[in-house]
């Protein structure tokens, strides 16, 4: 940031003497965080070949890739994640579901939204299912993920949706009606066959209704947590666990 330091006047010599520096110090890439208060800096560092990475609330990343050949620097981040909770109640064979209000089509579906920077799917799946339906759960085991690229509701950019399984802990409804139209306990067998659904919905209803059936350990996938090869860190695993064998 020394090179933002400069007065206006200076900047396009700062620059050339930066990058004759960066240069002879055999620099492969550069990196240049311009703050919003000195965003008129990027347009000087353009003209040098910079080019923007990635922007956040209030700075830019700009990149220059000094190196061989094409680029090797890591884009940013490509993906958004949602995440929905399908919150079941096993005494009773219901499922928690909601209708947009924002939607064209008021079809059932599980409550969900999008997940915060450094959030498990599963807080975000509880979290959401919360804000949404006023009802509070637990985190179970994850169901499904959906990949879909050039998502209108991600500025073209690729979506990830995953839908976990959930157990309630409280059942009264107090649903949020600036995002939601209606919000029920159904049927999960009715879900299964109703026309007025997604077509995920109802693939994932049918998933369920095995689950009821012959055990939510056919169809799960558990999460574990292990340590990361990074030290102090930690990662989630979700695979299908398999029987351990009595020997």
């Amino acid at each position: 940031e020394k090179v933002l330091a400069a007065i206006p006047q200076k900047v396009d010599s700062v620059y050339l003497d930066s990058l004759a520096q960066w240069k002879a110090e055999g620099k492969a890439a550069v990196w240049l965080r311009v703050p919003i208060s000195l965003s008129r800096c990027a347009a000087a560092a353009s003209a040098h070949g910079f080019t923007f990475h990635h922007a956040r609330n209030d700075y830019a990343m700009l990149a220059l890739w000094l190196g061989e050949g094409e680029s090797r620097l890591p884009g940013f981040a490509t993906h958004q994640i949602g995440v929905a909770g399908a919150v079941v109640d096993e005494s009773s064979g219901k499922v928690l579901v909601v209708q947009d209000r924002n939607k064209t089509k008021n079809a059932w579906k599980f409550p969900g939204g999008l997940s915060d920077p450094g959030e498990n799917i599963g807080t975000t799946a509880v979290r959401e299912v919360f804000e949404e339906t006023g009802v509070r759960s637990e985190f179970r085991s994850l169901l499904s993920i959906r990949q879909q690229h050039n998502h209108p509701g991600a500025f073209g950019m690729s979506d990830m949706y995953i839908i976990c399984r959930l157990s309630p802990l409280t059942y009264e409804i107090n649903f949020c009606t600036q995002e939601c139209l209606r919000c029920e306990w159904l049927d999960i067998s009715e879900l299964a066959k109703t026309s007025k659904t997604t077509p995920i919905t109802s693939r994932l209803a049918s998933l369920l209704l095995h689950g009821l059936e012959h055990g939510f350990d056919k169809i799960d996938l558990n999460m574990e947590e292990l340590p990361a090869v990074y030290s102090g860190r930690f990662y989630q695993l979700y695979y299908r666990q398999f029987p351990i064998l009595k020997l």
